[in-house]
Formats: C-alpha cells, sequence, structure tokens
C-alpha cells in the first residue's frame, strides 16, 4: 500500500506535487511522509546569494524560491516545492564545497563545535499564482575531528554535494554528537515546517496523503 499527493479542484483535475530538487534525501523525506512526488530538477544555479547582505534565514527562503522558478514556469497548474540548506558559522555561510581542500577547510570550521543549519523551503500555490515560504534552524554540535579524519572523510566523496561537507543520514553522522531540533532540517527538507505551508495553502491532510 501506497501514498501519493494528490488535490482535486473544481474540475476534479488531480494535481502532483512537484519537488524542484534532484536530492535523493528531500525525495525520501516525503515518502517517509506519504507523499510520493513528481521529480523535476530546477537546475537553479547553486551559487550562494551573498551580495545582497541577506540573514541567513531570508537568504535560505530567497535560494528556494529560485529554485522553484523555473520548474513553475513550465508547471504552472502543479504544486511545487523548493527547499535549500546553508551551514552558518561564525557569521560565514557554508554551501556545497567547491573542492577537496574547500571540503576540508568547512569540516575543520565545524571540528569541535556548534554550528547552525538553516533550511528554507518555498511552496507554489497554483490556485493563487502565490509563492509561500519559511525557514527552519537547527543547532548542530559536531566532534572534534583530527586532520587523518577529515582526510579519510573527504576521501569517501560523501562530503563533496553536501551544504557544510557533511551528511547526518550517512557517514558524517558519526560524528554529530547533538541536534537540538529537527533532524529532517538538517538532512534537508523540515517536515513539520512543510506541512504548516501545506496547511497555509489550503490544503487539507486528507488531499495529500489518498490512497491509490
Amino acid at each position: 500500500m501506497c501514498f501519493f499527493w494528490c488535490c482535486s479542484l473544481a474540475d476534479d483535475r488531480v494535481l502532483r506535487l512537484v519537488l524542484a530538487s534532484e536530492s535523493p534525501r528531500r525525495k525520501a523525506l516525503l515518502e517517509s511522509a506519504g507523499i510520493v512526488p513528481l521529480v523535476v530538477p530546477s537546475n537553479a544555479d547553486e551559487e550562494i546569494l551573498e551580495a545582497g547582505g541577506l540573514e541567513p534565514g531570508e537568504l535560505v527562503k530567497a535560494l528556494a524560491r529560485r529554485k522553484i522558478r523555473r520548474v513553475v514556469a513550465g508547471r504552472p497548474e502543479d504544486y511545487v516545492l523548493g527547499a535549500d540548506t546553508i551551514v552558518f558559522i561564525d557569521g560565514r555561510v557554508l554551501g556545497k564545497p567547491r573542492d577537496r581542500e574547500d571540503a576540508s577547510e568547512m569540516l575543520r570550521a565545524i571540528s569541535g563545535r556548534t554550528h547552525e543549519v538553516y533550511t528554507g523551503i518555498a511552496l507554489y500555490e497554483p490556485r493563487g499564482r502565490t509563492v509561500l515560504d519559511d525557514f527552519d534552524v537547527t543547532p548542530v554540535t559536531v566532534r572534534r575531528m583530527d586532520e587523518d579524519e577529515i582526510r579519510w572523510y573527504v576521501d569517501t566523496g560523501e562530503p563533496m554535494d553536501k551544504a557544510g561537507s557533511y551528511a547526518l543520514q550517512g557517514t558524517g553522522g558519526f560524528f554529530v554528537t547533538r541536534i537540538d531540533g529537527d533532524s529532517s532540517s538538517v538532512v534537508g527538507l523540515p517536515l513539520p515546517k512543510v506541512y504548516e505551508l501545506l496547511r497555509r495553502a489550503g490544503v487539507a491532510l486528507d488531499e495529500i496523503l489518498t490512497r491509490e
């Protein structure tokens, strides 16, 4: 038995939730909650928007909105969900590393310390042609990593497409000692915040989890 997203409008058309991300982690989180999204990668520029001087929460919301923009252009009748995650420490934004040295530098920065993980989400609501957004922030503490551990972890390749150069749900979980908040947000999609956006969009729970 499985579930899928649907929402019936006045003309009885069924709309799916489109996930504007090719992240298998975000897709898996939605599926764990009973929603099987249609995955349409946005192919948006992943460069961090720093020029505007945005606070981290506003930054991740702007990045999430940017991710859904291209997808909405091709699917204006569907609900479209986008998300983006950054690590924030010492007033510095850590996105995905550029290369191995950048990944190692990020791991040194968070080693033995507590940092904040910000995840922004944006939801396009087709009935009103509006975009709703929100963000979550979660403090995460990482044990002290020596240079051999950093080198070994970078060699696994896992850090190379992860904000802050680690994955809670992967090998990087060995090094995380404390999470003060929502673990789904640290993985990349805060499920309680997603639910709140759906409620704000006027979507009832029985419209989301519909049996095939």
